[in-house]
């Protein structure tokens, strides 16, 4: 899957109470770790195995009211919804733990 960008509130309420397990990229074009781990968000969505899970990112500079509803206060952080309901989340660019986080997101397909 291709990651895509929010770029609204009420989109991402609409992203996030879809049923579906999704996994949201709060980052900003400033952030150097975001930079380094956006590739590998990137490749992790076009794994098979993840295909059940929809990835995003959040630009927070442009998407202060969403980063301000979910309390987004580092970046990169990488958030895991289902319903509606925030799961699980990652702190910081942090490779093996995010690919878990995506596994488990997976297995809520």
């Amino acid at each position: 899957m291709v990651v895509k960008a929010i770029t609204s509130f009420a989109e991402f309420k609409t992203i996030i109470d879809s049923g579906k397990p999704v996994l949201i990229d709060f980052w900003a074009t400033w952030c150097g770790p975001c930079k380094a781990i956006s590739p590998i968000f990137e490749k992790l969505s076009e794994i098979s195995d993840f295909a059940g899970v929809e990835f995003y990112k959040v630009d927070v500079d442009e998407q202060a009211e969403i980063s301000q509803e979910v309390g987004i206060r580092a970046m990169p952080t990488f958030l895991l919804f289902k319903d509606g309901n925030k799961c699980k989340d990652v702190v910081g660019a942090r490779p093996q733990e995010l690919e878990a986080l995506i596994k488990e997101a997976a297995t809520l397909v």
